[in-house]
């Protein structure tokens, strides 16, 4: 699971139902201060409205943190927390309503909701708008836990600094051979007297105006295989650096942590490193 993968949305879901279970310990309804129940008391109460609610949220971000989609009896396994928040705002509304329910014993005094319905109201009101507006609004689709950017990005297969092949680094002499001040890395020894003189090194071909860079997605996206096939080969997640190490046109050749590269085809709000 990736938690980094989280969004504001989810956050608030989180929330919202740790608040839920709080209030299924308050008392339901206020009773001139006589000892009432809380909802544990009453068995469909909190199965529908509590505990429904609560199990809502957890499908809610396991199917956010899961790499790959999980389905129920054909369903998201987010749709189906989404619905199960539903389910849960709308019995706490009509609950309050009504806070005696199967408590006819408390008919003749004197009823009104209790902190735990009122609180349960506000907290499953809250849960099911988070679980509705988190994939419409993009204020909610923010990470959770901001993404670390990288110290120092190297481009595509350079060598870390001062190390062997860096530009920086002291240019690496033969075993046994005597160090020559001022001799660049890579060029051969003056020739000796009567030797041969050594070969000038080929030129290297000119790169590009692309230079590789680290960049971040804002949502969940598919890595497709470069030759074309429709299927994703990998998923990039909030949250995590990947390379991009090559363009064509709109789209990105993209590598990922464990060395898989693909093409990224949506490219719009990503943040370079």
């Amino acid at each position: 699971m990736n938690i980094r993968s989280l969004t504001r949305g989810d956050g608030v879901v989180i929330g919202a139902a740790v608040v839920l279970f709080i209030a299924s310990f308050l008392s339901t309804f206020d009773s001139d201060g006589r000892d009432v129940p809380n909802a544990w008391d009453n068995l469909g109460l909190v199965m529908s409205m509590y505990v429904g609610g609560i199990v809502g949220a957890v499908l809610i971000v396991v199917a956010r943190a899961l790499p790959q989609p999980r389905k129920v009896a054909g369903m998201d396994l987010g749709q189906v927390g989404v619905a199960l928040t539903l389910f849960a705002a709308w019995t706490s509304f009509w609950t309050i309503i009504d806070p005696l329910g199967a408590f006819d014993q408390f008919d003749q005094f004197d009823v009104g909701a209790g902190s735990g319905l009122i609180l349960g109201l506000i907290a499953a009101l809250l849960l099911a708008a988070a679980a509705i507006a988190t994939p419409l609004l993009p204020a909610l689709q923010a990470p959770l836990v901001p993404a670390a950017k990288p110290a120092a990005p190297q481009p595509y297969g350079a060598q870390p600094p001062g190390g062997y092949g860096y530009p920086g680094a002291q240019p690496q002499q033969p075993y046994g051979a005597q160090p020559q001040p001022g001799q660049p890395f890579g060029q051969q020894p003056p020739a000796g007297p009567g030797a041969p003189a050594q070969p000038a090194p080929a030129a290297q071909p000119a790169t590009g105006d692309f230079s590789p860079f680290w960049f971040a997605v804002p949502v969940t996206r598919p890595l497709f295989a470069e030759d074309g096939s429709p299927s994703p080969i990998a998923e990039l997640a909030p949250g995590t650096w990947y390379l991009a190490v090559e363009q064509r046109g709109a789209t990105l050749v993209a590598q990922t942590q464990d060395g898989r590269r693909g093409v990224l085809q949506d490219t719009s709000g990503i943040q370079r490193g």
